[in-house]
Parts: C-alpha cells; sequence; structure tokens
C-alpha cells in the first residue's frame, strides 16, 4: 500500500522537481567555488546556521513558513526564534566577534524552519506532515532563491568578460533615453528623493511578503495551500532571469556610461563618462569589455518583473493592498531609471517577461488549454523579439524612434491586453455572469 501511494503520479513529479532542483543548486555550488572561489548557495545556508548571516529574508521566510501554523504554534516559533537569535549575539558579544551592523539576526529563524521540519517528520503524519513540510519548504525557498540569485549574479559576472551595454544604450533611442532623463529628474529632487526610492528599491522583497502573506492566510483554516500565490511566480521569475543574464550580459547606464556605484565598475571601465546628464551619441554598437565584479544583471530587468508581479497579485486584496501595489511598481520603476540601473527597453522586456511567466503557472493549474498556451507562446514570441532586436537592430530603432519607439510599447501593451482578456475569461465570476438566470416556474 505504502508503494502504490509512492508511485502516484503527484508524488512522482514533486520528486522529480526534487531531484532535479537539488541537482541544480549542486552545479551552482561546483560553479561558484570554480569561477569566484566562493561557497555557492548551499553551503552559504549551511554556514549561516552558525555564522552571522547575510541580510536576507530570514524572517520573512520564517513567517511564510507559519501561515502553515495555528496561533500558539505561530508565537512559539517567532519566540524560539528570537531567543536563538539573543543567544547568538550574546555570545558573539562575548567572545568579541567583530559582525556588520546588518548581519547580527538571522540564525534564529533559520534554526526554527529547520525545527519545524524535524517537528513534522517526528511528530506529524499524513496530510498534517506534509502540510508542515509545505510551509517549511516555502520559508526555505525564499531563503535559497535570495542565495542562488547571488551565486547566479557572480558566476555573470566571471564568465561574461564583455558586455553588450552599447546595443541597448543605442537601442534606448527609440523610447527617448528615459535613464538619462529620470536620472536628472532625480537629482534634482536632492537626497530626499533618492533616500526614499532607495529604501523601496532595496525593500521590494518585503512587499513581496506582504502581498503573499495576505494571500496565504487562510492556509492554516483551510489545511492547504491556494493553487497560485505570488512566492512561486517570484521563484521561477528568480530561477530563469539569470539564465538570460547569460546570454545578454549588461551591466546598465550607471555602470557603463557613468561612475559606477558602491565601489565597482567606475570611470575606468565606463564607455564614457555622459550618465545622466549627456545621452549616448548614436554610433555602431559593439560588445566592451568590464570589469569581472560588477553583475551582469540588467536584461532583463527583474525588479521590474517582480514589482509587475506584486501589483498583478495585489489587485484582489483590500483597497489599501491594491494601492500599495500600485505604488511600490511606479516607485521600483522610478528608481531603476533614476538610479541608472537599467534602460528603458530593460522595463519594458521585464514587464513581458513577468506577464509570460505569471501566465505560464496560471496555465500550468489550468492544464495547459488552447487559450493559456497561445497567451504563453505569445509572450515568449514578443520577448524574443524584443532581444533579438536590441542585439541586432539598434541601430535602426535608434534612429527611426518614432516608429520604433512606438512599435516597443506597442509590444508590450499587446501582452497586457492578452494576458488581462484571457485571464479574465479564466476567474469564476466570468463563467457565472454567461451562465443564464434560472427562470421561475409558471405558476
Amino acid at each position: 500500500m505504502k508503494f502504490a501511494s509512492w508511485c502516484q503520479p503527484r508524488v512522482i513529479l514533486w520528486a522529480t522537481a526534487g531531484v532535479v532542483a537539488l541537482g541544480f543548486l549542486i552545479a551552482l555550488e561546483i560553479t561558484a567555488r570554480r569561477y569566484g572561489g566562493v561557497p555557492g548557495p548551499l553551503a552559504t545556508q549551511a554556514r549561516e546556521l552558525i555564522f552571522p548571516p547575510k541580510p536576507g529574508p530570514l524572517y520573512g521566510g520564517l513567517a511564510l513558513m507559519m501561515v502553515v501554523l495555528t496561533w500558539r504554534q505561530r508565537f512559539i516559533a517567532a519566540g524560539a526564534a528570537i531567543g536563538i537569535d539573543v543567544v547568538f549575539v550574546l555570545a558573539r558579544w562575548a567572545l568579541d566577534v567583530k559582525v556588520p551592523e546588518d548581519h547580527f539576526f538571522g540564525n534564529g529563524a533559520l534554526w526554527a524552519m529547520l525545527g519545524c521540519a524535524v517537528f513534522a517528520i517526528t511528530r506529524r503524519t499524513g496530510r498534517e506532515r506534509t502540510l508542515l513540510l509545505k510551509g517549511v519548504g516555502l520559508g526555505l525557498l525564499l531563503v535559497a532563491g535570495r542565495k542562488t540569485g547571488d551565486t547566479w549574479l557572480l558566476i555573470t559576472s566571471k564568465t561574461r568578460p564583455t558586455v553588450l551595454d552599447p546595443y541597448v544604450a543605442t537601442a534606448d533611442h527609440a523610447l527617448g533615453n528615459p535613464s538619462w532623463l529620470a536620472g536628472r529628474v532625480l537629482d534634482a529632487t536632492g537626497s530626499i528623493g533618492s533616500q526614499t526610492l532607495g529604501l523601496i528599491y532595496a525593500q521590494l522583497a518585503v512587499a513581496a511578503i506582504v502581498v503573499a502573506l495576505y494571500q496565504l492566510r487562510n492556509v492554516a483554516a483551510e489545511r492547504r495551500f491556494p493553487q497560485h500565490h505570488l512566492v512561486r511566480t517570484f521563484l521561477v521569475i528568480g530561477l530563469l532571469g539569470p539564465a538570460i543574464y547569460m546570454i545578454f550580459p549588461v551591466v546598465g547606464p550607471v555602470f557603463a556610461y557613468g561612475p559606477g556605484a558602491s565601489g565597482t565598475g567606475g570611470v575606468q571601465w565606463a564607455v564614457a563618462n555622459l550618465w545622466p546628464h549627456t545621452p549616448p551619441p548614436i554610433t555602431v554598437p559593439h560588445p566592451v569589455p568590464y570589469d569581472g565584479i560588477t553583475p551582469r544583471n540588467c536584461m532583463p530587468s527583474l525588479h521590474t518583473a517582480w514589482a509587475t508581479a506584486i501589483f498583478i497579485h495585489s489587485r484582489k486584496g483590500p483597497r489599501l493592498l491594491r494601492y500599495a501595489g500600485t505604488f511600490w511598481l511606479v516607485a521600483t520603476l522610478s528608481a531603476t531609471l533614476g538610479f541608472g540601473y537599467h534602460y528603458g527597453v530593460d522595463l519594458v522586456a521585464g514587464v513581458v517577461f513577468s506577464l509570460t511567466v505569471e501566465a505560464a503557472l496560471r496555465t500550468f493549474d489550468r492544464g495547459w488549454d488552447r487559450s493559456g498556451i497561445q497567451l504563453v507562446a505569445y509572450g515568449t514570441a514578443v520577448f524574443a523579439t524584443l532581444l533579438v532586436s536590441y542585439r541586432w537592430l539598434p541601430m535602426q530603432m535608434a534612429t527611426h524612434p518614432w516608429v520604433s519607439g512606438p512599435l516597443v510599447i506597442v509590444a508590450m501593451l499587446s501582452v497586457i491586453y492578452g494576458y488581462l482578456r484571457i485571464t479574465n475569461t479564466w476567474e469564476p465570476k466570468a463563467a457565472s455572469a454567461l451562465r443564464p438566470e434560472p427562470q421561475p416556474e409558471p405558476v
């Protein structure tokens, strides 16, 4: 009987996915040590059980895990995590261990999640064990996603010695060089504008956790996860996006055409020191060498993709959550451009990428029906066309901006329209609205 339960298709699917994910993480671990000489996501995560953790969503992962717990269990898990962190902090203080000020807390959250996993295996059975392990897996996946992303960024900087910024900067003339305009506007606002947008840009994960917690608020009562939620979209975007960085390495305007940031890059590697006051000239582009430190993480803009996903998933929330989702999307787009981290065409690609991933996940839940397959295929085709145009047609885009610019925007709007039109037909209210009202029987 037990053997038969293990042979069910769903069990086989999840087991296969687990093996593939583990193999992927092991491959990243080996690659990180080979190219960067640093530990990869698995070793980094294991290290943070004892050593000071790097800033990251450790307590966010704990919060997501706690959606499967009762209120009493949540207080116990949170109290255990805080207590363990206090012990670690006091021990480091007593041993005079020098720790950066943003590396103090997080060990406790990781220990609490692992403790819940042990509790599920040893003290729970059946559906209760499965639900608790899913909650632990959800929290650990959020944390591992951050570590995996850091490793990916290291790999892009070590394996892609040249960047394609001149191609993207040339293509960006079709949109009027929005990063240069936004950079000048942000400079005019002074330190207040920069600090506000910098906080919003850096805390994107916090906004995602808030929306995810709202979507998962009923898991403990219903004893099951909803079919589709924001965390899945976030993780898939983070998994697929860096693979495109490897194909289309770009560092961004502030690095390629400005002084760089955080001590990396700098004018010694820049094509020219032009950002944000002088738009780059229209010249035939070519790959340019860049340092081995700065991540090639611009095309597409994953911050835009994640902010778009937050906006989509906040639409069914209360009014305050919808307003917050809209605000975070607008502020993130403003920050990515204003700080010179992305070109305008990066943002367009990011929106299309996010909608295509979201459509694929929802279609997967529905069983890959015809409308979903068409939507995913169309979004993929538009995204591929944008990348091909940026790489092989940048001069034509720059010299004919009144044609190419509107075409780029229309391509993005067509994906948005297709997503809204098709997904609206998937909503239950759409089906009930089409169903005729029952007529009263004649007397």
